[in-house]
């Protein structure tokens, strides 16, 4: 089952869309990180009197008035907002030039999918799938000639809130190719445009 969504790129028009999504039930792991974590890195203090997660909120809301969008939001057929994608230059992604798993692989200039957020009343309906397919897309009209994930794989069902870098099946499935794997549970994949 899809909800055959429609997809907004994240903009300060867009912002509150996110604030919605974030509050719905099943995201506070989303209301902590804001899709920051692997943007910055290093110890990160915030302005005194600010909690961490206001800080990142503040963050990336200041990288939506920015292009490339730092993600996308998937509304269902209400208008209301159901996925969140995060994704974007590898470079923008500080923490993963130290991470013993999603470190780089080759020199390839490669956008990167991090994370996805779907409420959980909204999980196992094919959104993550949806707004992979938009991610994909996204990139792929940006000129971007490769893109990367970093997916979850294990034998057994996860539970779905701790499969915020996706499953590798989903990636599989969009045609991602697994091009290290560093760790058991966690390969590297890759889709690579052709004539871009």
């Amino acid at each position: 089952m899809t909800h055959d969504l429609t997809v907004k790129r994240l903009t300060s028009k867009t912002f509150p869309d996110l604030e919605t999504l974030f509050a719905q039930k099943g995201c506070s792991f989303a209301r902590d990180c804001w899709c920051m974590g692997y943007r910055l890195s290093g110890k990160v203090i915030p302005p005194k009197g600010t909690s961490l997660a206001d800080h990142r909120k503040t963050l990336i809301e200041d990288r939506a008035r920015h292009k490339p969008a730092p993600g996308l939001i998937g509304y269902d057929k209400s208008g209301a907002p159901v996925g969140w994608v995060t994704f974007g230059p590898r470079e923008e992604f500080a923490r993963l030039k130290r991470s013993p798993v999603m470190k780089p692989v080759d020199d390839t200039p490669v956008w990167s999918i991090l994370c996805f957020v779907v409420p959980s009343p909204h999980r196992g309906q094919g959104v993550a799938a949806e707004m992979l397919s938009h991610a994909v897309a996204f990139a792929k009209r940006s000129g971007v000639t490769a893109i990367e994930a970093y997916p979850i794989d294990k034998a057994e069902r996860s539970q779905s809130q701790f499969l915020w870098h996706g499953a590798m099946s989903m990636f599989a499935k969009a045609g991602f190719k697994e091009i290290a794997r560093r760790k058991p549970e966690r390969p590297v994949m890759r889709l690579t445009f052709a004539g871009n």
